[in-house]
């Protein structure tokens, strides 16, 4: 499994970012995906999660500000971030877990949220 984030960016307090994570060649529809991310000098914490059946999890500080949606015809799962905050900065990374619970990291995407 590769994962192909993009997205990433600076943007000022308020404003929105779309990431998306492309992942080719595999039965995408089977996969749980997921998003995290990572400050510098703290440990990688969740921001959202979608399962294969389209439930989703959020990470309490993102509740209400960003979105997680996939699209299987393209095999991409997305992340809308509106609202940003300077907290928010962070690296983000995609994560596709498989039917077996097997869990592939996708490379980061780095997010500046300036004050």
């Amino acid at each position: 499994v590769q994962l192909q984030a993009y997205g990433g960016g600076l943007v000022q307090a308020g404003g929105s970012l779309r990431l998306s994570c492309a992942a080719p060649g595999i039965t995408f529809s089977r996969y749980t995906m997921g998003w995290y991310r990572q400050a510098p000098g703290k440990q990688r914490d969740l921001v959202a999660t979608i399962s294969d059946r389209g439930s989703i999890t959020y990470g309490d500080s993102v509740k209400g500000r960003f979105t997680i949606s996939r699209d299987n015809a393209e095999n991409t799962v997305y992340l809308q971030m509106n609202s940003l905050k300077p907290e928010d900065t962070a690296v983000y990374y995609c994560n596709a877990k498989d039917p077996w619970r097997r869990i592939t990291w996708g490379q980061g995407t780095q997010v500046t949220v300036s004050s």
